[in-house]
């Protein structure tokens, strides 16, 4: 994801309050700064409750937030966590040339900054609340809950990248870790309801235990296994076998979520890297939390 960036655009909060002046005026009067900024959109607090997001650098943003805006007041209901519920849409304007919306605003510690300490059953009632089966108009991931083996390709690349900086001391162990994982049986189910990118960034904690998650912009249908590696990617050492029991899931589909769980550790320690070197499209705390999963995996990888 590193350098996949769109022309970027420049927000401010006086840009965020003429939008709603000029499409929802009611909310104009709150006041407005700047949450946070993030891969495809920002994120201005909008007074205690709501938030406005704006696609401002990459250019698949605009059908994510629209994507976001249709499903999710639909799924929000049964989740069991709270998650940025879309309240209003905004359309592109001479002011600004994007689709925008306003959500709920979900308070917590994003666990790239505070991890998670306890509270496994937490996110796998999460899970289980969200996993349910699709519809057949349900979103396609953009590299999501597919077949591990289509992505091999692109995780061959980033573990020689990690390899060549130093940031992987065993490469043929994390190799080891993908290949079984590739090997293991595909999902035999229809697809499932995904959040589609359960990494640090988009979940928040509030004294060490989840309490809310952001971010749907990659929700879709497919391969539960997906989502499943995140028992590697947040929760705490030794957390990994509880929390896929209280999911439910079988032998193969754990296999299949340490994939995915090692791609994205590889992934999270590039992003970290290039944060610490002041590189464009960097996250140093991203750095981190990759490192302790891809420990994580390697000290539990079948030998």
């Amino acid at each position: 994801m590193i350098g996949v960036t769109h022309t970027q655009i420049d927000v401010s909060a006086e840009l965020v309050r003429d939008l709603l002046r000029d499409q929802h005026p009611d909310l104009a009067d709150r006041p407005v700064r700047l949450g946070a900024r993030g891969w495809d959109n920002q994120l201005w607090r909008l007074g205690d409750d709501l938030a406005v997001r704006l696609p401002w650098a990459t250019e698949s943003a605009d059908d994510l937030l629209r994507k976001e805006h249709t499903w999710l007041p639909v799924l929000a209901p049964r989740l069991p966590l709270p998650v940025p519920v879309p309240q209003r849409l905004g359309e592109p304007s001479a002011r600004f040339p994007r689709p925008w919306i306003v959500t709920t605003w979900v308070p917590g510690d994003p666990a790239d900054r505070a991890p998670v300490t306890g509270g496994a059953d937490v996110l796998a009632a999460f899970l289980r609340a969200l996993h349910q089966e699709a519809p057949g108009h349900a979103p396609l991931g953009r590299g999501r809950g597919g077949p591990l083996a289509g992505y091999t390709a692109g995780f061959e690349r980033q573990l020689a990248e990690a390899a060549g900086a130093g940031l992987v001391g065993d490469p043929d162990a994390v190799r080891a870790v993908w290949e079984e994982a590739v090997r293991a049986p595909a999902w035999p189910g229809p697809p499932l309801w995904l959040h589609g990118d359960l990494h640090p960034a988009n979940v928040l904690t509030a004294g060490g235990v989840i309490c809310g998650v952001v971010d749907f912009g990659d929700l879709c249908a497919g391969d539960p296994a997906c989502d499943l590696s995140a028992a590697w990617l947040l929760l705490p050492d030794g957390a990994a076998d509880d929390f896929h029991a209280a999911c439910q899931v079988d032998a193969a589909t754990v296999r299949r979520a340490r994939g995915w769980a090692v791609g994205r550790a590889l992934s999270g320690i590039l992003i970290g890297e290039a944060g610490v070197r002041g590189r464009p499209g960097g996250k140093a705390t991203w750095g981190p939390p990759a490192q302790a999963a891809l420990r994580r995996l390697l000290a539990t990888a079948v030998r």
